[in-house]
C-alpha cells in the first residue's frame, strides 16, 4: 500500500491495519519456526509498512493536538 493511501485512511483504519500486519508477522515467524519455506523479504515489507503506518499515526495524533 502507498504512503498517500495509507495517508488517505483514518486513524481508527490505520489501526486495524496495523493489528493485521502484527499478525502476518507474527504469521511468518510461525511459518520458519515450524520449518516451511517463508521468504526473506516478506519480513522486510511487513517491518517497513508496520513502521510507515506507526509514523502516520502519530503524525496525525500530533497534528489533532
Amino acid at each position: 500500500m502507498d504512503t498517500s493511501e495509507l495517508r488517505e485512511k483514518s486513524v481508527t483504519e490505520l489501526e486495524t491495519e496495523l493489528t493485521a500486519l502484527y499478525r502476518e508477522r507474527f504469521n511468518l515467524r510461525m511459518s520458519q519456526g515450524t520449518g516451511q519455506d517463508v521468504k526473506p523479504h516478506n519480513y522486510k515489507r511487513v517491518r517497513r509498512q508496520i513502521a510507515r503506518i506507526k509514523t502516520i499515526i502519530t503524525q496525525k495524533s500530533a497534528a489533532g493536538a
